[in-house]
């Protein structure tokens, strides 16, 4: 059940920077079953921004895990059948204990294995938050989607009215994430414009914020406002890492370094968020 929310515009930074505060206040662990390519950069990320990462994909201790975990990270970059049956198990026992589930459905629509392995997730366990490319969510909302290798290359709808489809589907906070970021749970809609292009010159980007907004959604029931701060701070990160990198290498040292440094001033001054009911 999504939980109402009273996101706006006002106070907005104020907000998203009270949660960064609860964040590296209490601490939480943040449970990722995630890809290979991806795992170091998301655990940097989750420790940048005050979070506990923990990467446990055996199906033995999942279940055992998730208990002491404040959120999940379910991410199929590089998955695995096995893996696939972790992640089941893992959600399952989130969804009994309440605690919230991310998917990062990477890939969905190249291969058969991803997209019926996304599609099964779906169906298995109830998913808080969905995060992907404008083609990845298309596919899960039973759309077209063109998609090369793990990358979006086009879709038949537009952004908001593929986010809002599988929103409204699956009572779910669903974001996709590109040049412009749309965030909604069917009814409201969040318009992100923080970032920057140097974001597409390193791997793991996408995987990285995924994390970043489990960890706010660890803290921050309101998921819509979670997603929200994550995807403002991650956009925010980037615009300053790439004002001083000289290539991709040293915008991503900044990356880390402009998330661990955000503080309310540059969160209230640079977001460039629109909000609006449908």
């Amino acid at each position: 059940m999504n939980r109402k929310t009273g996101i706006s515009e006002i106070n907005l930074g104020k907000k998203i920077f009270e949660i960064i505060e609860r964040i590296r206040q209490e601490r939480p662990l943040i449970h990722n079953i995630t890809n290979m390519v991806a795992m170091n950069d998301s655990a940097n990320i989750i420790l940048a921004i005050g979070g506990l990462p923990v990467m446990a994909h055996a199906q033995a201790e999942v279940r055992e895990m998730v208990r002491v975990a404040g959120a999940l990270v379910l991410n199929i970059g590089t998955l695995t059948s096995e893996q696939i049956d972790s992640m089941i198990a893992a959600g399952e026992e989130a969804n009994n204990l309440k605690k919230p589930v991310v998917l990062d459905p990477v890939g969905a629509g190249a291969t058969h294995l991803r997209t019926e392995s996304a599609l099964r997730l779906q169906e298995r366990v109830k998913l808080d938050i969905v995060r992907g490319n404008h083609a990845e969510i298309s596919i899960l909302a039973g759309l077209k989607g063109n998609i090369k290798g793990v990358e979006s290359v086009g879709s038949g709808k537009n952004a908001v009215e593929v986010a809002r489809s599988l929103a409204r589907k699956h009572n779910q906070v669903v974001i996709i994430t590109g040049k412009q970021d749309i965030v909604t749970d069917g009814k409201t809609v969040i318009e992100i414009n923080n970032g920057s292009p140097m974001l597409g010159t390193i791997t793991a980007t996408g995987c990285m914020v995924t994390s970043l907004i489990a960890t706010f959604a660890a803290v921050c029931d309101d998921y819509i406002m979670a997603s929200t701060g994550a995807l403002v701070c991650f956009g925010l990160a980037g615009e300053r890492a790439a004002v001083k990198a000289q290539g991709p290498g040293s915008f991503k040292v900044n990356l880390f370094d402009e998330v661990y440094n955000l503080n309310e001033e540059i969160i209230c001054k640079g977001l460039k968020v629109n909000i609006y009911e449908l």
